[in-house]
């Protein structure tokens, strides 16, 4: 068991400064091939969001943003086809606004949420509007479950691969479903969960904490122990846990990253905390199998969008010659309802995307 002075709450070297680029998306591989560092540079400046601020001065003067992207398969030209996209939608502000009613208006087919609706499940789902769908929720194994129910609120995510999920997407758990949750992290294998949200914003819950503040304790049959907790700059924190199967003795560790600084009631002024958090989460997931569980408050808004951004830049990286980025934000809603819900965290989202792409074009040998 741990004790508080066992725990290791450090400072990472690093705060991270702010700065926005505007929205874009891509599609095809067809982009220009020839373009220099002169127009990335040029790109990279006329998407700033005013002067760049300097970092806490609680923090390392040295920016984690000067850590360099991974190493990435990503096509040349697809990447300054995004860029083109950028400067598109900088010059046609209507293009957006009609990419998200298109959106908002498509319908996923098969579309029940029945199994969230029946009457044993109503009081185990955080917002009414936020359910899965039945035939992509998570069944947990109802025989071990202490409820005797195989109901949680949460949902498989897949990408290219019909036999793994790439991600879990679900609610911040309710006080009556936390074994839940960590019966579905351990029936699924899960190593690594992404936290959207804080514990409470503006005075309303909106997750339970499902971890010990110290030590350990028991979730059902799920025996939870907080190994560390590193506090990596202003914006997020990391959790290792030690996580044990009472029943049949097994243990394994995983790894929770927290981020703190999306509001609650809007998006970040910036795209690089949440980068930058992204990077630290591949480098810790890289090489795994098991889906990755994103959640905020109901699984859908920060969590659909952090899901999407993540996506686009996994195929990117990977190569992938054609990228959509509205198409694949219909991929991901045909496996959960509402992922990103406002149209600010769809241009969040492209934002992001085309920041981190820029950032990639920038480190590639040229």
């Amino acid at each position: 068991m741990a004790s508080k002075s066992s725990l290791c709450r450090q400072d990472c070297v690093g705060g991270v400064s702010s700065g926005m680029a505007g929205p874009a998306t891509g599609t095809g591989a067809g982009g220009r091939r020839g373009t220099d560092t002169s127009r990335v540079s040029s790109v990279s400046s006329q998407f700033s969001d005013g002067p760049q601020h300097s970092p806490s001065s609680t923090h390392s003067s040295t920016p984690s943003w000067s850590e360099e992207p991974a190493q990435s398969n990503m096509d040349i030209s697809t990447g300054h086809m995004i860029l083109a996209y950028m400067e598109d939608h900088l010059r046609n502000k209507d293009r957006l606004q009609k990419e998200w009613e298109a959106l908002c208006s498509y319908l996923a087919e098969p579309c029940s949420v029945a199994v969230a609706q029946e009457a044993a499940n109503i009081d185990r789902n955080r917002h009414a509007e936020a359910l899965p769908y039945d035939h992509s929720r998570v069944k947990l194994k109802h025989e071990v479950n202490p409820n005797k129910q195989d109901y949680i609120n949460a949902s498989f995510i897949f990408d290219h691969d019909p036999r793994q999920p790439a991600y879990i997407a679900t609610q911040g758990p309710l006080p009556h479903t936390v074994a839940d949750f960590w019966q579905m992290v351990w029936e699924n294998g899960c190593t690594v969960i992404v936290m959207m949200t804080a514990l409470v914003e503006d005075g309303e819950k909106q997750s339970e904490r499902y971890w010990p503040d110290e030590g350990s304790s028991l979730y059902h049959i799920y025996e939870v122990n907080l190994v560390s907790e590193h506090i990596w700059c202003k914006d997020f924190l990391v959790r290792s846990f030690y996580l044990k199967n009472v029943q049949t003795q097994e243990t394994r560790t995983l790894t929770q990253f927290h981020l703190l600084s999306w509001p609650g009631d809007g998006i970040p002024t910036s795209t690089r905390p949440l980068l930058d958090f992204r990077r630290k989460v591949n480098k810790c997931y890289r090489g795994r199998s098991c889906p990755i569980i994103v959640h905020c408050s109901d699984g859908t808004s920060r969590a659909g969008t952090y899901i999407l951004i993540d996506m686009v830049l996994n195929r990117m990286a990977k190569g992938v010659k054609e990228i959509d980025i509205a198409a694949t934000l219909e991929h991901i809603r045909d496996q959960r309802p509402g992922l990103v819900r406002t149209k600010d965290q769809f241009e969040f989202a492209l934002t992001a995307v085309a920041e981190e792409v820029n950032a990639i074009l920038k480190a590639l040998p040229q």
